[in-house]
């Protein structure tokens, strides 16, 4: 006898013999992911933790997860999924301070932004009985904290999951079906294509922003108008996630700044020289890009 499953009974099937989501780390992010959880998945059980106390007294009275606990240990005792959502560089000690914890089968992942150094650390740490997949939730803003979580922050999301030969392909259907079910888009890639993609099209921006903020004086900053404050946006991120981020991949940073700097060199020789058809064909050839991100984007049901 042959079964098709398809649609939401696979999800069902996939996902049927999980119990417990635990998400390490209570932040915008982190809690939109517990809160997500009990929207989509209500039988399933969902436990929090933070490092800090202010945190977890903050996120029990608001109840974004059935349980919010005081040790890392405890909090990943009986978990399916474990979810880091701390920053980067937590990630190794939090490995080893949760493997003597977790039961057998286990899949740890993550929601963080770069994805080589955390595979590498996984590998150092982790015995075959755990799983490790990097998960990276394109979604979030530049607030911060507990208190700005959201069930439907993932929806119509971005989500990659990562992969190398080494990777549990069982443990990354359980995610792919684990994402697309709190509404996320899931996209399979390696974790190196990753870092190289997400250096020019998330961390750059951010450079740009910050860059672009930096350059111009406090007395200026009174006149700008809407299209500097959208500009500068991300720039308002907490810059000791950003750190972190930039600088655990650093290489492909830099190659991107690198990138920009020849880019913004043409259009500083196109204005210095009064080349007004070359500047016109370097302002025409992002106009027409853009046009092609924004109907990407619509055509694949991201934005309205």
């Amino acid at each position: 006898m042959v079964f098709i499953i398809t649609g939401l009974y696979r999800k069902v099937f996939i996902l049927q013999g999980l119990r417990q989501i635990t998400v390490l780390g209570m932040g915008l992010l982190g809690s939109s992911v517990t809160l997500a959880v009990s929207r989509a998945l209500p039988r399933l059980r969902t436990v929090g933790f933070s490092h800090r106390a202010s945190t977890r007294d903050k996120a029990r009275e608001i109840g974004v997860a059935d349980e919010i606990c005081d040790s890392l240990e405890e909090a990943v005792a009986g978990a399916d999924i474990v979810i880091l959502a701390t920053p980067i560089f937590t990630f190794k000690s939090t490995f080893e301070q949760i493997k003597p914890s977790l039961k057998r089968g286990c899949i740890v992942t993550d929601v963080g932004s770069t994805k080589v150094e955390p595979l590498k650390w996984a590998k150092e740490t982790f015995s075959k009985d755990v799983s490790y997949v990097g998960s990276h939730p394109i979604a979030g803003s530049e607030k911060r904290g507990v208190e700005y979580g959201r069930d439907d922050l993932l929806l119509g999301a971005n989500c990659i999951i990562t992969k190398d030969r080494s990777t549990d392909v069982a443990s990354i259907e359980i995610l792919k079906e684990f994402w697309s079910s709190l509404g996320a888009f899931v996209k399979i890639m390696s974790p190196a294509q990753h870092d190289r993609i997400f250096s020019r099209v998330s961390h750059l921006p951010h450079i740009v922003a910050v860059a672009l903020t930096n350059a111009t004086s406090s007395s200026d900053i009174e006149y700008a108008g809407k299209g500097f404050i959208d500009t500068t946006r991300v720039a308002s991120g907490p810059s000791s996630i950003w750190s972190d981020i930039l600088l655990a991949n650093a290489r492909n940073s830099s190659i991107g700044i690198n990138m920009l700097i020849r880019e913004l060199e043409k259009i500083d020789a196109a204005v210095k020289s009064g080349d007004s058809k070359r500047l016109t064909k370097l302002l025409d050839k992002a106009c027409n890009r853009r046009k092609e991100l924004i109907d990407l984007k619509i055509t694949n049901g991201e934005i309205i």
